[in-house]
């Protein structure tokens, strides 16, 4: 139970629906008990007047005992109607700020992180286990107070009537408490089972959805329904070993009921003849027995419910208690938020002796590297796969934090800087597009904060020579590309991330190497279109090929994560190194195609 003390704080957020939902379930079976004593108030009535030749005036009174039981009856309902509505209602509002808070708490955790995890786990966890944490805080939680003032309203009435009786009665209680023990031990552990299984399935669909042009294009379609089928065979068969625990559950408790009317029946009939209770009090303590049977029949369906919302619980706070390895450094008070350091525009940028290594692989990908790039010039960075451009880009975006060294912005440590004032500032199109499945409008307006403006979208796609492709689609800027744009070619999808980063007006664009499915003739176009959005503005441009580059103020040729060589582009060819290979390369590679 300790994971789930994580709901505590929003049952005091909703503590008046809390507080009135347990007045009506006290209410409620304050009224239902109550009944129970006008049934045994007109059975002795009946044993009383059993000689009298009136029966027209018995009718009359059973008449009334029936009307006073009905009426019972109804304000019990009622008021457990009130119940469900505050608890089961409190239940959705807890579930839908849970869910909320565990989003909110994705988006600020790192790309590490997401390295580390998987996205069918991050849904399964948003979705299948906030949802067996809602089942704790409405229904069981419900029928724990039900169980609760049925129980003791009971108890105090029976005791009244007989304690001797009572304690008979109660005699199997002692052997439901070690059940209950026992059996929700068991069903804790199967059920962080069975979550973890459903996570699985929920990764593998996942993936393989996503993955279906692949799975297709080698005709793996059979294998890949055996795997899902191998993973739901694993699912099944823990569920149904939970299945046959919870089984065990009801069977006990309707034998220790059953133990109990046999104890009322014998006890019960022996003091009838000592004249110590009336018939009355033998069939009314069947009703209060009976009255308690759903109660604690539902403690294993009950205990099930808090033990898989355990268990969800414990997986969700996995993730919350996830501390981001970037973040703003203060972030203990407002005030202390509002000493960070405001960036106003990006004058220049320097990396001075940076180095970095990734986390989960291992791989070091920078080496001591230093450069400095002014505010209004373009830089440009070349390399081989693997020599570290896109690593470079990613600390300036500050999605890893270096090593060792420092990365500057306006001659400040960009961990001192406020990392939204950064990135707010910052036109990123990366090397891996990602579109969403929504309209080409909606997805070159996703950088801007603003409502989209028409004007603005059309000029950010010509600038991007993307407009000409969209016009000629039926609907124009309003198509729908698909699940990560897989209704477009590579090179539409680049132009259209393109020009969202194009669209921010950004302070600093970062082309990443995005330009490698587009024709040289559209690149020249793009790049020509990006001097003119850029004037007096800073651009990096990272790619694996010499026509990308050429054109940039400085060009930092990296190899291995080190800086091999930094010119310009006829300095960098006079120098013939490893600049001049990857043109010469370049330039025969060009030749072949026209041949």
């Amino acid at each position: 139970m300790k994971s789930l003390k994580h709901i505590n704080k929003y049952f005091y957020k909703y503590r008046w629906r809390f507080l009135l939902g347990i007045v009506f379930v006290g209410v409620s079976n304050y009224f239902a008990v109550d009944g129970f004593t006008y049934a045994r108030k007109a059975i002795d009535f009946i044993k009383a007047n059993s000689g009298n030749p009136d029966k027209e005036f018995l009718l009359h009174q059973l008449l009334i005992y029936a009307g006073q039981i009905l009426g019972l009856a109804v304000l019990s309902g009622i008021f457990l109607f009130f119940t469900r509505q505050s608890f089961i209602v409190m239940s959705r509002l807890i579930e839908y700020d849970l869910k909320n808070e565990i989003y909110e708490h994705y988006q600020q955790l790192d790309m590490a992180f997401y390295k580390r995890n998987n996205t069918g786990d991050l849904m399964s966890r948003i979705s299948e286990d906030v949802g067996r944490v809602r089942m704790y805080i409405g229904p069981a939680v419900m029928y724990i107070l039900n169980t609760l003032f049925r129980f003791i309203l009971t108890i105090v009435v029976m005791l009244h009537v007989n304690p001797t009786l009572t304690l008979y009665v109660l005699l199997p209680l002692p052997i439901l408490a070690v059940a209950i023990y026992y059996v929700s031990n068991t069903i804790n552990k199967k059920s962080t089972q069975i979550q973890e299984q459903l996570s699985n399935i929920t990764t593998y669909a996942q993936e393989a959805f996503s993955g279906i042009r692949v799975l297709k294009a080698y005709g793996r379609e059979n294998y890949s329904v055996n795997q899902f089928e191998n993973q739901s065979l694993e699912y099944r068969k823990r569920t149904i070993d939970l299945v046959k625990t919870e089984s065990l559950f009801q069977p006990i408790m309707i034998l220790l009921i059953g133990l109990s009317n046999v104890f009322i029946v014998f006890v019960g009939g022996k003091l009838v003849m000592e004249g110590k209770v009336s018939y009355g009090n033998i069939a009314e303590f069947i009703l209060y027995v009976n009255a308690l049977t759903w109660p604690i029949a539902s403690l294993g369906w009950v205990t099930s419910l808090i033990q898989r919302a355990a268990a969800s619980q414990t997986r969700i706070n996995e993730f919350l208690h996830t501390v981001p390895e970037i973040r703003n450094n203060v972030e203990t008070s407002t005030a202390e938020q509002q000493a960070l350091i405001q960036l106003q525009g990006i004058n220049g940028i320097e990396f001075k002796n940076v180095n970095f290594t990734y986390s989960d692989s291992g791989i070091k990908a920078l080496n001591n590297i230093s450069f400095k790039v002014n505010k209004g010039t373009s830089l440009a960075i070349i390399g081989r796969t693997g020599s570290g451009k896109s690593t470079v880009a990613g600390l300036i975006c500050r999605l890893y934090d270096v090593n060792s060294g420092q990365v500057l912005m306006n001659n400040t440590d960009i961990k001192k800087l406020n990392l939204y004032d950064i990135r707010s500032q910052i036109g990123y199109a990366p090397q891996e597009v990602f579109l969403f499945s929504d309209t080409i409008s909606n997805n070159i307006a996703f950088s801007a904060d603003t409502d989209n403006n028409n004007d603005a979208i059309e000029k950010a796609a010509k600038n991007a020579a993307i407009y000409s492709n969209i016009i000629d689609f039926p609907l124009g800027f309003e198509t729908i590309v698909g699940e990560r744009g897989i209704t477009l070619s590579g090179g539409q999808k680049q132009r259209i991330s393109i020009a969202r980063a194009i669209l921010k007006q950004p302070q600093l664009l970062i082309f990443d190497d995005c330009l490698s499915a587009v024709d040289t003739e559209t690149e020249e176009e793009i790049l020509h279109n990006l001097k003119q959005v850029m004037k007096g503005k800073t651009s990096i441009i990272i790619s694996h090929r010499v026509s990308t580059v050429k054109n940039a103020d400085n060009i930092i040729v990296l190899d291995h994560g080190e800086i091999i060589e930094q010119g310009n582009h006829n300095q960098l060819l006079d120098k013939r190194g490893i600049y001049f290979e990857l043109h010469q390369m370049q330039l025969l590679e060009e030749e072949k195609i026209e041949k």
